[in-house]
């Protein structure tokens, strides 16, 4: 961290001269399926690593952030890197590094590369960062591409209009290279198009040449002339089953076979997504009180996490429910209440008390009173807590569902301290 530069400027700069001094590890990975996007990134990525193990494929993974250790980032064959080899790795890349400005995610970035680079495998699923253009993954030439739905989401960096947020997912479209495109707004799929084509990447796009639909209690996949009864997602919500469909021509295009599709979306796993807790001090301490309550976990952050949120709540049965929100000052959490609001508006079924709390030792969280106020300001009823635990204690009436969202942070502090 003492090397990392006062300014974050994206530029690959940096990552090109380190992996030159590491002696270009990225050319040396298995081969490679880049995911970029706004939501969906790690479900999509999750899914697809699933189905890959499923076929019998070893598989290499990169993730960020971690949730609740950093080693979660980097996956070899399938495990988060051991304790030694990381602390290797990071030795070495500091070495070669040579004490120059360079940031957290581009060091850590080409130590994951070397490890890649060094461990055998047949596929490796990379996540992109941020953005896709200037990214610290975008060093490699992949074996395919995906681009998960676009929507705002730092802006700081990529500009303050969905055009040119898509314009830097879109970097990493490379010649010769399909790309797997998600469903995205109108004018997001035709810049898209547009430069694919110009690119010289053959897409494969959703509605046109993949689709996929709720089925009954599963869902159905049609690709080419083929369609597929698939099992629904292991992820709740019903915009996994567009994550899935992504992830299925993906594997589609790699060859995976239909069963272990099918095998892959039953056994994903992908924390904090929608997820329900089923254990731990804080959910023991609740039904204690409240025999037929529930928590569920989501890290989504942005308006289209919130709508996304919202849509899922309205399948649940009538019943209270209790949004234990953390959120960083730098995320937009008035568009994330008002979209929320929006929709609760047209659900008369769903009434949500916010219960505004810290993010443990983030200093770039909102005080929970300021998020309380927005939370009234969006018209919810809104209480600040001292920390999850309190916020969940202070929960009345039967029947609750408590959700805890508002950051990937915030879900991480919940999995190590009281799951």
């Amino acid at each position: 961290m003492a090397l990392h530069p006062r300014l974050i400027d994206l530029s690959l700069d940096r990552m090109w001269r380190l992996l030159a001094a590491l002696d270009h590890p990225q050319d040396k990975a298995p081969p490679i399926i880049h995911i970029a996007g706004t939501n969906g990134k790690g479900s999509t990525a999750a899914m697809l690593r699933a189905m890959l193990e499923a076929e019998g494929h070893r598989v290499h993974a990169y993730h960020s952030p971690h949730l609740t250790r950093f080693h979660e980032r980097i996956i070899l064959g399938g495990e988060p890197i051991a304790e030694p080899l990381l602390e290797e790795i990071l030795a070495r890349v500091e070495a070669a590094n040579q004490g120059r400005p360079i940031t957290f995610f581009e060091v850590t970035t080409a130590a994951a590369f070397l490890a890649f680079a060094e461990h055998q495998a047949d596929y490796l699923v990379l996540e992109v960062g941020l953005g896709g253009r200037l990214d610290a993954t975008n060093v490699v030439t992949p074996k395919c591409t995906a681009i998960t739905p676009i929507s705002f989401d730092h802006q700081e960096f990529l500009g303050d209009t969905l055009l040119s947020i898509a314009e830097e997912k879109a970097g990493i479209l490379t010649a010769g290279v399909p790309l797997i495109l998600a469903p995205q707004e109108s004018e997001i799929e035709a810049l898209i198009l547009n430069r694919a084509a110009r690119a010289g990447a053959v897409v494969h796009l959703a509605g046109r040449d993949f689709t996929a639909r709720a089925n009954g209690g599963g869902m159905q996949f049609a690709i080419g002339d083929r369609s597929l009864a698939l099992p629904p997602p292991a992820l709740r919500g019903a915009h996994q089953i567009d994550n899935a469909a992504t992830a299925l021509a993906c594997a589609d295009y790699l060859g995976v076979g239909e069963a272990a599709m099918a095998t892959g979306l039953q056994t994903v796993r992908w924390p904090a997504r929608l997820q329900k807790l089923t254990r731990g001090p804080m959910l023991t301490a609740l039904t204690a009180r409240l025999p037929e309550a529930e928590i569920y976990l989501d890290g989504g952050h942005n308006e289209a996490a919130a709508h996304i949120l919202a849509d899922w709540l309205a399948t649940k049965a009538p019943r209270p429910v209790h949004l234990v929100l953390g959120m960083l000052a730098s995320k937009a959490h008035d568009k994330y209440l008002a979209a929320l609001a929006k929709h609760t508006e047209r659900e008369p079924n769903i009434h949500i008390h916010i219960h505004a709390v810290p993010i443990a030792g983030n200093e770039n969280a909102l005080a929970p009173q300021d998020l309380a106020i927005a939370a009234q300001k969006a018209g919810f009823t809104a209480t600040a807590h001292d920390n999850p635990a309190a916020a969940v204690a202070a929960i009345k009436g039967d029947n609750a569902l408590v959700l805890i969202a508002g950051s990937l942070y915030l879900a991480g502090a919940v999995l190590q301290n009281h799951h």
